[in-house]
């Protein structure tokens, strides 16, 4: 971090300052579809489906794998954010040291077991022969880059603590904008065809890498990054893994109420399946927009926790849930207003628009009465409050599963939606319920 990075900690925070966290995080996120249209596309121009599935079940393979370290970025963006409140600069640099050993270290194990992944993965979900053969040979390339993409999780995390979410953005930009580029130079001037496109992947993620440490280069510069004593001390890595810990407790449990979500939907239909799918992309989005602010909390309340500030805590929290909630209720309107013309560019089957309408309201209160939960992960990231999210999930997870097992039967497809709005809700309260302490600790 450099000085002019440790002295904005101290800083009034204002609008402007949550603005200039967020905004670069959302326009980050906004270029993350792009990327798989235009591998998308640039397969189908083979004219033959089995590359497009290919690379579609393996690109998601490989994401839920690397998914798993996403406990990385939140974690040390709390921790982090909390050693630069405290003004600890050696502290701050230890811990990107240690998040880039975890991350190297998850991938070259991905890459260990890849024998396993691969299997395992087919065997949950199964492809056609010529489907699995095609999406072995574009991860055996990608699974090679695994170091590097989790590795870009901490030092994501580092840069947002730092408030240097423009770093975040540039990196995002590079990597897809190179993966872009190389997807049409690989795929359609070489004819690679499905390897072409997971070499580009390859490349893209390794100089995503590169120009990640580069943003970080000033942290290099100063010697607590390799002062191994404290880099490998054992009650920082002991704290470092209980947090992260936590975190993957609590994503594991609010990806099974989606997973869950999904299944429970397929009894009803194929039509109801295809209108909940798509109707989850909007929600989809509203956490892309979203976690601009999110991330904003994480950092101000981080800084303000580590330098033990109650009212730089409240401050924090308040501004950035004001611009969140601000966010998601424009959202809503948009979403009440072009909801039905999406729906209509996203499928031309007509059985499906009807349906995906149907259900649209719920899409129109979802970013509403979710803001609270969003915001309130972002606030107990940042306090590193972890404890408290597993715990609060474990509550959510069972009042979704109460809400379903009741409303489904009776309600069919709006109950399972109840169902879902209902663990956003017990998300916020158990959590808000749980913030009087996070503030006692601020003070402690």
């Amino acid at each position: 971090m450099s000085g002019s990075d440790t002295a904005s900690v101290a800083k009034p925070i204002t609008h402007a300052r949550v603005l200039a966290i967020a905004l670069p995080i959302v326009i980050s996120n906004a270029t993350v579809p792009i990327l798989g249209i235009v591998d998308t596309a640039v397969v189908g121009q083979l004219g033959d489906p089995v590359p497009i599935g290919a690379v579609g079940i393996g690109a998601i393979i490989l994401s839920a794998f690397y998914w798993i370290f996403g406990f990385l970025r939140m974690g040390t963006v709390g921790l982090t954010s909390q050693a630069l409140g405290a003004n600890d600069q050696a502290e701050a640099d230890s811990l990107l040291s240690r998040a880039l050993l975890i991350g190297l270290s998850g991938g070259v194990i991905l890459i260990l077991l890849q024998v396993f992944i691969f299997a395992g993965a087919f065997r949950v979900s199964p492809a056609s022969a010529a489907v699995e053969t095609l999406a072995r040979d574009y991860m055996e390339v990608r699974i090679w880059s695994a170091p590097a993409s989790i590795a870009l999780y901490g030092i994501t995390g580092w840069l947002i603590a730092a408030e240097r979410t423009s770093a975040v953005l540039v990196i995002q930009v590079w990597m897809n904008g190179l993966n872009i580029v190389l997807d049409f130079a690989f795929v359609l001037e070489l004819g690679w065809g499905v390897q072409g496109v997971a070499f580009a992947t390859f490349l893209a993620e390794w100089s995503g890498l590169v120009v990640g440490l580069w943003f970080c280069r000033d942290a290099f510069l100063r010697p607590f990054w390799k002062q191994w004593a404290r880099v490998l001390d054992r009650a920082r890595l002991i704290r470092m893994a209980a947090v992260n810990r936590d975190i993957l407790i609590r994503s594991l449990l609010l990806e099974a109420i989606f997973v869950s979500f999904l299944f429970l939907g397929a009894d009803f239909g194929d039509v109801p399946l295809a209108a909940n799918q798509i109707l989850l992309q909007f929600l989809h989005v509203t956490a892309f927009a979203l976690d601009g602010f999110a991330f904003a909390a994480e950092a101000l309340v981080g800084q303000a926790m580590g330098a033990r500030s109650l009212a730089r805590l409240r401050r924090g929290a308040i501004l950035t849930s004001l611009w969140g909630g601000g966010v998601m209720v424009l959202f809503a309107l948009g979403v009440a207003v072009f909801g039905p013309a999406v729906i209509d560019l996203m499928t031309t089957s007509e059985e499906v628009r009807v349906k995906a309408r149907e259900f649209l309201p719920w899409m129109v209160a979802a970013p509403v009465v979710g803001v609270a939960a969003w915001m309130l992960d972002g606030i107990f990231i940042g306090a590193t409050r972890t404890a408290d999210m597993r715990n609060m999930m474990v509550i959510s997870a069972l009042v979704y599963g109460a809400a379903a097992w009741a409303l489904v039967p009776v309600y069919g497809n709006h109950g399972l939606w109840v169902a879902l709005i209902v663990s956003f809700v017990a998300r916020a309260v158990t959590l808000g319920v749980r913030y009087p302490a996070l503030e006692r600790a601020a003070r402690d």
